[in-house]
């Protein structure tokens, strides 16, 4: 998941948050997760990454075989392998705060699974875009809910939200597409838009579907957080995908 940006890519919507912390999120896990809701909020959270992290990682190995190169195979061969440390380090922290990384990660699978299968790309240019456009759309949602989280675990979830280099290399890919074949544009404008209901939705269901999360976004556990402000968050999350598009030279 996701930080080095070209300049045509937009600012992520965490940036939009306050810069000052106040309530949970001025204070460490220590002290954080005294509050049992937060606590299980948190597990929740990391166990979603995590597993996120981990199909990512056997996506992307997957999709290497769609590479029309060596050089492109080596690059996703790349990525990949950055996914799983990151997986690798959220494991290590639901262990750390003795929790089962698997059952953490359970209650996410069938979910994802479902999502990953709706929208499994049929060819090298559609994988780049589901990398880029989809993997930001989660990654998005997840720097929102960080804002909110104390500073031990808002600096893990930021931290594993670091680009694997998807987005300059899916751009360049994709912008070179297009410009030896226009006509690529318009297919791939109507797999972005796909993608965008897809994840919008799978964001929607992720928060529905868990009490704690839910809580959290809505301002029971979290400060600063109410229904109008998830809102204004999917919005956010929105505007970003519009501007991610305009990088690509599709849209939205």
């Amino acid at each position: 998941m996701r930080s080095m940006e070209t300049p045509d890519t937009p600012d992520t919507p965490d940036e939009t948050a306050a810069d000052t912390h106040t309530g949970i999120a001025a204070q460490n896990w220590r002290e954080a997760s005294a509050d049992p809701r937060y606590r299980a909020a948190v597990v929740d959270l990391l166990g979603a990454l995590a597993y996120g992290e981990l199909a990512a990682f056997e996506r992307l190995a997957e999709d290497a075989k769609l590479a029309p190169t060596l050089a492109d195979k080596g690059k996703l061969a790349a990525m990949a392998s950055a996914e799983f440390h990151h997986f690798d380090a959220l494991r290590k922290r639901l262990t750390e705060i003795e929790v089962d990384p698997a059952e953490a990660m359970q209650p996410f699978v069938a979910s994802l699974d479902e999502f990953h299968r709706q929208t499994a790309p049929s060819d090298w240019l559609e994988g780049l875009i589901k990398a880029y456009v989809g993997d930001s759309i989660a990654s998005d949602f997840y720097r929102e809910v960080a804002a909110r989280l104390d500073s031990d675990t808002r600096a893990l979830v930021l931290g594993v939200l670091d680009d694997t280099g998807h987005s300059s290399f899916a751009v360049e890919r994709v912008r070179a597409a297009i410009e030896a074949d226009p006509r690529v544009g318009g297919r791939l404008a109507l797999w972005a838009r796909r993608l965008m209901g897809e994840a919008l939705s799978q964001a929607q269901r992720v928060v529905a579907d868990r009490d704690a999360l839910s809580t959290m976004l809505v301002g029971g556990v979290a400060d600063g957080f109410d229904l109008a402000e998830v809102g204004k968050m999917f919005s956010r999350i929105t505007e970003a995908h519009t501007k991610r598009m305009a990088a690509l030279g599709l849209a939205a």
